[in-house]
């Protein structure tokens, strides 16, 4: 019975084998189809953060797929080279998770690989990281005005062993870096102070930032709830570096209408280790300041110092008001910010100043 078996199992791989030979029949292939596209070949990513763009459409094609930038070329012809040139970039080895307690903690969650600054992933995507800056590729001409010669294009590869296709022509148009968000202030061709968008041709007017939201602040003056619209501004933000750091800065300033600091901690309803996922948190008179890593947030995933890809910073503080009843003010703003440095962000009590004595 053994020797059956076996003399069994031989025989129909001699019937195979012979088949194979006989028919002659061709080595199995991948597939890889005519119709390979993406759907939008003008690439626009803002310098200095990681964009995801434009997945490949593959038809059904058999994966994985090999891609391969080729031919970077300006409109005019000249080679360049700019937006593929290889630098340190951050790669995350361990999740994050918004519970670490030191900032050496979470740099162990991460090292630096050299990475393209424009790239290509497996599944087709294209990617810029935020290592490309402004001094690293040139962005889209300040004066608005785009020419030919300007752009960057370039021809992708596609292959598997089924065959060679090429997608041409696309185009890599990148917006100025631009370090945080909200950039209302920002002029996004030239990186400079935006006009008022109520008075666009007015140099002595500028566009700001305001909180993401304010609530029941009363006037010290006035009496009166504080407000933001289009036509009144009571409240503007800032967010600016500062000088005399160690490059992992962040701090919160408050100015009243005369431009002189309130006591931070007047804004006693204050959750000051909850507000960003900072270290060694110092409070002055004019600040209170915090060790950070950049970028703020570190990654999209909700934690208690983030409501997802924006950190949520909320100030508030309690009084007495009429009635004897305690009354709770707020203001906030929802932010990011993408470059390494020392950062304040500064709110500006432009027309009053809060009231925080009781009634």
């Amino acid at each position: 019975m053994k020797y059956k078996v076996l003399g069994t199992v031989a025989s129909v791989f001699f019937a195979v084998t012979s088949c194979t030979e006989m028919y002659d029949l061709p080595e199995d292939k991948d597939f890889i189809s005519e119709n390979l596209n993406y759907t939008n070949k003008v690439l626009e990513p803002r310098l200095g953060i990681t964009t995801i763009m434009n997945p490949l459409n593959a038809d059904n094609s058999t994966l994985p797929i090999g891609f391969e930038i080729i031919n970077p070329r300006f409109g005019d012809g000249r080679p360049v080279t700019d937006f593929l040139q290889v630098v340190p970039t951050y790669e995350w080895i361990a999740e994050y998770d918004g519970e670490e307690t030191s900032l050496q903690e979470i740099e162990n969650k991460r090292h630096l690989v050299d990475k393209p600054l424009f790239e290509v992933d497996a599944g087709g995507r294209f990617i810029m990281h935020a290592t490309a800056t402004n001094e690293l590729v040139t962005p889209r001409p300040a004066d608005t005005v785009l020419k030919t010669q300007d752009i960057r294009f370039f021809d992708l590869k596609l292959s598997n062993s089924g065959g060679i296709r090429y997608v041409k022509d696309f185009q890599l148009i990148p917006w100025r870096e631009i370090p945080y968000e909200p950039s209302t202030d920002i002029n996004p061709y030239t990186g400079g102070i935006a006009p008022d968008p109520n008075a666009p041709n007015d140099p002595r007017k500028r566009a700001y930032i305001v909180p993401s939201f304010i609530s029941n602040i009363v006037g010290e003056t006035t009496n009166v709830l504080l407000e933001n619209n289009i036509q009144k501004k009571d409240i503007v933000v800032y967010i600016r570096p500062f000088e005399g750091g160690n490059g992992n800065k962040l701090r919160f300033k408050f100015l009243n209408k005369d431009s002189i600091p309130i006591y931070p901690l007047d804004f006693n309803e204050t959750r000051w280790d909850e507000l960003v996922h900072g270290f060694n948190k110092e409070v002055t008179a004019e600040y209170v300041q915090y060790d950070v890593a950049y970028p703020i947030p570190l990654t999209s995933i909700r934690t208690i110092y983030s409501i997802g890809d924006r950190v949520q910073a909320e100030f508030g503080y309690s009084r007495i008001g009429w009635g004897g009843t305690r009354e709770i003010a707020s203001f906030g703003l929802n932010f990011k910010i993408f470059k390494k440095g020392d950062w304040e962000i500064v709110f500006h009590f432009k027309n009053d100043n809060p009231k925080f004595d009781n009634e």
